[in-house]
């Protein structure tokens, strides 16, 4: 096999790869012979027939077409291996020659793996900030708890702070419907703030099947932007109306919520698990504060157009699940924000540059530093992922898969660049 690389702009290469005649060969017969499982020619068995009987049936040329595509497959991966380089995504092939007794001759434009020239990372100071849980947060986080365990009771009164109410609820904007803006039986209770600002306050005092109409005005940072800032007329109507009776604030909560005998050992599981969300987090905001300052101290090789498009949609899907997971349909969400996919592909591009630069970095220093995660690590952390979800078979098949596998190595090695980078900090 001959190869010829040819550099092209935007961190891009043409390969040239001439497959001799006799290294196709292999790829030939072993087309004939699948071929010829498809085929039923008498006084033979399928897969069985002489490649000149195949080669009489269906002609030269298929056989030598199917014996390219595989014959490409391989000698692509083994030009890419013998030239030593970083491919990123999926080539674009092109048959130069193909013609039976003759070498096969194709080209391929690939995207390279940008090349990152890191600044003195090992001087880049950036400083934890202290831990510290406050005992509001605690206590928020029992009352929070306290309601999670109340019962509710129906009742004959009119509506007061801390009651749940069932109402039906229309919405307009001079006088128009909002879409998404009726809701039937729709659960409130009072005092809890999940509405806009007034709304819960106008509930107050109202008896089942009493209606009320009222009008508010949205909050500026409203998310909905058809909405933000406008004022907007509510129609309701309370459907019932009940009474929350909570728990004592004592040792019973504890043991309502779970394998604690006193409320003080409940407020210090409590406790241990703000400081360790908290530590998380402050771990994150350190990570992305001292990566930030290698990106800024690195020059980087021009971005494949490629693989930008492809951060980019990644960051597309990301918040796509995110508007789904909220109970909210994407189309609506891109109507309320008055812009279309391809406008925000515009807005997330810079963003995607700087995550693509964030990942070259994170990878450059790893090989810098020689830092490697070793197949057993990423096994153990496979089986421990396994263990957790033992009884859904659809994670355990993505956990098992090899894709999984690249990404937790990706996620292992970077962990182990961080760990590097604070050391080094300290």
């Amino acid at each position: 096999m001959n190869v010829e690389v040819k550099k092209l702009p935007k961190t891009q290469v043409e390969l040239t790869v001439e497959v001799s005649a006799e290294e196709l060969q292999p790829f030939v017969i072993q087309s004939a012979v699948e071929i010829s499982k498809e085929l039923n020619i008498s006084g033979f068995r399928p897969g069985k027939a002489p490649y000149d009987v195949v080669k009489q049936r269906v002609g030269e040329m298929k056989i030598y077409q199917e014996a390219a595509e595989k014959a490409v497959s391989v000698m692509y991966a083994r030009a890419v291996d013998g030239q030593k380089l970083i491919t990123i995504g999926s080539p674009k092939i092109s048959l130069e020659k193909l013609a039976p007794g003759n070498p096969l001759i194709f080209k391929a434009v690939v995207a390279l793996l940008p090349q990152v020239k890191l600044g003195d990372y090992k001087k880049i100071k950036v400083d934890k900030k202290a831990v510290k849980v406050e005992s509001k947060d605690v206590e928020e986080t029992l009352v929070n708890l306290q309601k999670m365990f109340g019962k509710e009771k129906r009742v004959q009164r009119p509506a007061q702070k801390g009651d749940k109410l069932e109402i039906d609820m229309n919405t307009y904007v001079d006088n128009v419907p909002i879409d998404g803006g009726t809701s039937k039986n729709h659960p409130v209770i009072i005092g809890e703030g999940h509405f806009i600002p007034g709304f819960e306050d106008n509930l107050i005092g109202l008896s089942e099947n009493q209606s009320k109409d009222f009008e508010l005005k949205f909050p500026k940072e409203y998310h909905r932007k058809d909405l933000a800032g406008r004022p907007v007329s509510f129609k309701i109507k309370a459907k019932s109306i009940f009474a929350i009776e909570l728990p004592p604030f004592d040792d019973s909560l504890a043991k309502l919520v779970g394998q604690f005998e006193k409320l003080d050992d409940l407020r210090k599981q409590i406790e241990d698990s703000i400081h360790h969300e908290k530590t998380d987090k402050e771990r994150q905001r350190w990570e992305l504060a001292v990566i930030d300052e290698v990106v800024k101290k690195s020059t980087f090789e021009e971005i494949p157009e490629i693989v930008i498009e492809s951060e980019i949609h990644k960051m597309m899907h990301e918040l796509e699940d995110e508007i789904i997971s909220q109970g909210m349909k994407f189309d609506d969400y891109l109507s309320s924000i008055k812009k279309t996919k391809e406008d925000l592909q515009k807005e997330f591009r810079p963003r995607a540059i700087k995550r693509i630069q964030t990942a070259l970095a994170l990878r450059a220093i790893a090989d810098q530093e020689k830092i490697t995660v070793d197949d057993s690590e990423i096994n153990k952390e496979i089986e421990i992922q396994k263990s957790k979800y033992k009884d859904n078979a659809e994670v355990i098949k993505q956990i098992d898969s090899e894709e999984y596998y690249d990404y937790l190595k990706n996620v292992m090695r970077s962990r182990k660049v961080f760990e590097f980078l604070e050391k080094t900090n300290k």
